[in-house]
């Protein structure tokens, strides 16, 4: 296979003139479209880089906002006292369309020109097939949190003058998304040339790309079993048979560098900075919640001392770059979602602020590394999503195998971060052995299976993925949140809302759109939602 080598020192120094050209941007569709200083010639190598890096997170307002501060609260990953982490009290913020506004003008925006610059050239094959996949990951989580979103008309102000995008129906993005993998899978040639090292996830490899796509597609078509099963089964089918992920060296993933701005781990970052700083000495306002540490806790989990310490553990991490002592397993302790400093007291009766002390943290040296790797798609949730497959009879392998290899491909990715922690394979039979598939009804397997890819979503801070999962499946089983005045009632959070310009920006669509999907609000389910 080919490649088409761009020079390292060059794909940095272009990211940093996009990057500056980035930041004098609107937020408005026309100014995220049009850059009168833009370059001519796309150098589509560059601009590709800036895509797989700009959708891993640099910074706020970006995805990060949405995936630390919404939805880690939302799944009951961590919790907070504070009222500016809304996703843990369901209260408003004004981030609420921080990770829609990014997509379309940082995300999507260099990656129509990747794609333009390529398209109906046969030596360019690779690089149009790859952008395409791209794209579709990209989308498939904005509309996945917004339901009806622009889709076929997305990123072509710039190219076209297309500056008020129509927002297509769910149930149309997703065929169109599926068949476009379909479509990009049987496009790449292993024979032509493909991005070389401009490509940060996979390097160029053709091979490793294709069996991305086959496992995003798979990711898709199990989210359609309660809205159209026999689509759900077909793609299911397909992917399966296309040749989805089988080992952790499949990973999707993006590895980053500490200290060297937009090359760290940004969700790592925000949460150093905002949630627990080393200043607070333990009394920052974001622990991890009792949900999560219930769950690892009730079953003698060996990630626990990966994922979480108390909060001496993170202060000893970053001075000794070590794993602390104060992960010990029966010392963690998880924060109840949906309370403040002072309605903590309903179930905490005796509570005062200097107790946060006792109260776990992510692991600043494992998972909440600035050298952690931001992880698109696992092979640890393929393989859970090939169990739930099994069960209905879709994957000709059994359920169970493909449970344990979820459960084993989770515990043995610790070694992919910093901190040199492994599980042994000791350790790991024996949580097989306490953890079989082994419920009585279907219901019931798919409980015990959608519980392990909640505990292993975690580990890659995929709260996204953990949040629509949840929505499709029901579990786990999260607690109610009741805060005062929250903005759902006590209903679950199933959706996020348009951001706020969209209502002058692009009035017409906005309006058509929720005219057809419902109330902008956080309780109008998606089109796949179904309850």
């Amino acid at each position: 296979m080919k490649t088409i080598q761009y020079s390292p020192k060059n794909v940095l120094l272009t990211l940093l003139l996009l990057l500056c050209v980035s930041i004098g941007c609107d937020q408005g569709f026309e100014e995220m479209n049009v850059n009168p200083n833009a370059y001519t010639e796309p150098v589509v190598g560059n601009l590709f880089t800036y895509s797989l890096i700009r959708t891993a997170g640099t910074g706020t307002p970006d995805r990060n906002r949405t995936n630390i501060k919404y939805f880690a609260g939302v799944v009951q990953y961590m919790a907070s006292l504070g009222t500016n982490w809304a996703g843990d009290k369901y209260v408003e913020s004004g981030q609420f369309g921080d990770f829609f506004e990014t997509a379309y003008s940082v995300h999507l925006k260099e990656l129509q020109e990747v794609l333009a610059a390529t398209e109906n050239k046969p030596d360019q094959v690779n690089l149009n097939a790859i952008a395409n996949i791209w794209r579709i990951y990209a989308l498939h989580r904005v509309t996945d949190a917004y339901g009806d979103v622009p889709y076929t008309e997305a990123g072509q102000g710039y190219l076209n003058k297309t500056y008020k995008p129509k927002y297509d129906k769910q149930s149309d993005i997703y065929p169109a998304m599926l068949s476009g993998l379909e479509k990009a899978i049987g496009q790449l040639d292993p024979a032509k040339p493909s991005f070389g090292v401009s490509d940060v996830v996979f390097q160029g490899n053709v091979a490793k790309w294709k069996t991305f796509a086959n496992s995003l597609m798979l990711r898709l078509a199990m989210r359609l079993t309660k809205v159209d099963v026999k689509a759900a089964e077909t793609w299911a089918k397909k992917a399966i048979a296309g040749g989805v992920m089988t080992s952790n060296a499949d990973i999707a993933k993006l590895n980053h560098v500490a200290g060297n701005g937009n090359t760290q781990n940004w969700d790592s970052s925000e949460l150093k900075r905002e949630s627990f700083p080393e200043s607070n000495r333990g009394k920052g306002p974001v622990k991890l919640a009792k949900t999560l540490i219930d769950m690892l806790q009730a079953r003698n989990d060996p990630r626990l001392p990966f994922y979480a310490t108390l909060w001496e553990g993170n202060i000893l991490s970053i001075q000794n770059e070590k794993l602390p002592t104060t992960t010990n397993p029966r010392l963690q302790k998880g924060l109840p979602n949906g309370y403040d400093a002072n309605t903590i007291k309903q179930v905490i009766p005796n509570w005062s602020n200097d107790m946060l002390v006792d109260y776990s943290e992510p692991n600043t040296g494992t998972i909440a590394s600035l050298n952690a790797p931001t992880v698109f798609q696992s092979y640890a949730e393929v393989a859970f999503l090939r169990a739930e497959a099994s069960l209905r009879g879709w994957d000709a392998s059994p359920a169970e195998d493909h449970y344990k290899k979820g459960i084993t491909a989770s515990m043995q990715s610790t070694t992919l971060f910093p901190g040199n922690v492994v599980i042994s394979q000791s350790a790991i039979n024996e949580y097989l052995t306490a953890q079989p598939l082994n419920a009585s009804t279907f219901e019931g397997k798919m409980e015990q299976i959608h519980n392990q890819f909640y505990l292993a979503h975690f580990m890659w801070m995929d709260n996204f993925e953990a949040w629509s999962n949840w929505r499709r499946t029901g579990y786990p089983k999260l607690s109610p949140i009741t805060y005062p005045g929250n903005f759902t009632g006590g209903a679950p959070l199933v959706r996020m809302r348009y951001p706020i310009s969209e209502t002058s920006l692009n009035k017409e669509n906005y309006e058509a759109a929720i005219a057809r999907q419902g109330p902008d609000l956080y309780t109008t389910p998606v089109w796949w939602d179904k309850r």
